[in-house]
């Protein structure tokens, strides 16, 4: 009797989920991937969370697709990167937001001018579309908030600006997007890299989209 007692009162303990079993262990801890400014700035950049960006747009050292001589930038709006041309056959690629539907631009162009957390002067055509806009017509002072970022590349053809830089964004997001108004932007930290590699002269190759920017 007592051993038919005995297991009647286990079965209604297994029943009621008081069994005791081996705790499952906890799930691992994925610290994220954090890509931060080698040097210290004038103003703040914030380390970026490389989980929120598709892994081929990280800053990545690649076989040259591009068959172009080294020092040169060759950018793809179609496919999102920027490459710079390295020795050995290598090029460093890196992730890119492009101009939107109707706001790319294509074509040779040099590197004639490089500034660090640079003024953004509105082009008039802009203004025109965006009349808010106005107020900077004289130019918004670099900072956070300055939609050029940390660096920018100014893009001239024939000794003539063309108004497209290669520039950088505090807007992660926006990188493999095609959501600016024409110019090539970067993650801070990337156009920091990438400025600290090219000299003034160098050469920009902007590949035609498929969608129709103009040269």
């Amino acid at each position: 009797m007592n051993r038919r007692i005995f297991l009647a009162a286990s079965a209604a303990w297994a029943l009621a989920g008081c069994t005791v079993r081996n705790p499952a262990p906890p799930p691992a801890v994925v610290e994220p991937v954090m890509l931060v400014p080698k040097a210290p700035e004038i103003f703040p950049i914030e380390a970026v969370d490389l989980s929120r960006i598709d892994r081929r747009y990280w800053r990545q050292v690649v076989p040259d697709p591009t068959g172009e001589r080294p020092g040169t930038i060759v950018v793809d709006p179609d496919a999102k990167f920027l490459w710079l041309v390295m020795e050995g056959g290598r090029a460093m690629r890196y992730g890119v937001g492009v101009g939107r539907d109707g706001f790319g631009w294509s074509g040779t162009a040099t590197i004639a001018r490089k500034a660090e957390w640079p003024t953004w002067t509105p082009p008039r055509e802009m203004i025109a579309r965006e009349p808010e806009l106005a107020r900077y017509a004289g130019g918004m002072a670099g900072g956070p908030e300055n939609p050029l970022g940390a660096r920018a590349l100014y893009l001239y053809q024939g000794g003539r600006d063309t108004l497209y830089r290669l520039h950088g964004t505090g807007e992660p997001w926006s990188i493999g997007k095609a959501v600016s108004s024409g110019c090539i932007r970067l993650l801070n930290v990337d156009v920091i890299d990438l400025y600290d590699r090219v000299p003034r002269g160098s050469r920009v190759v902007v590949r035609q989209s498929a969608g129709g920017a103009q040269a």
